[in-house]
């Protein structure tokens, strides 16, 4: 493994540890609105990527 990818590497341990820090800052009570909002944020941009394949899609075809 190269040397400076070894910082890039997430782990078990890296992972409890973030979810920890995530849990003290936000609270049990905000974590599902806040992946609500992120949840529907990535909907937003998947819908927003289709309607610009198709957009190109159209001018290809013209």
């Amino acid at each position: 493994m190269n040397l400076a990818m070894l910082p890039l590497v997430i782990g078990w341990p890296q992972i409890v540890v973030i979810v920890v820090v995530v849990l003290l800052l936000f609270g049990g009570k905000k974590i599902p609105e806040l992946m609500r909002g992120l949840g529907s944020g990535i909907k937003e941009f998947k819908d927003a990527t289709k309607d610009e394949e198709a957009s190109k899609d159209t001018k290809k075809e013209e």
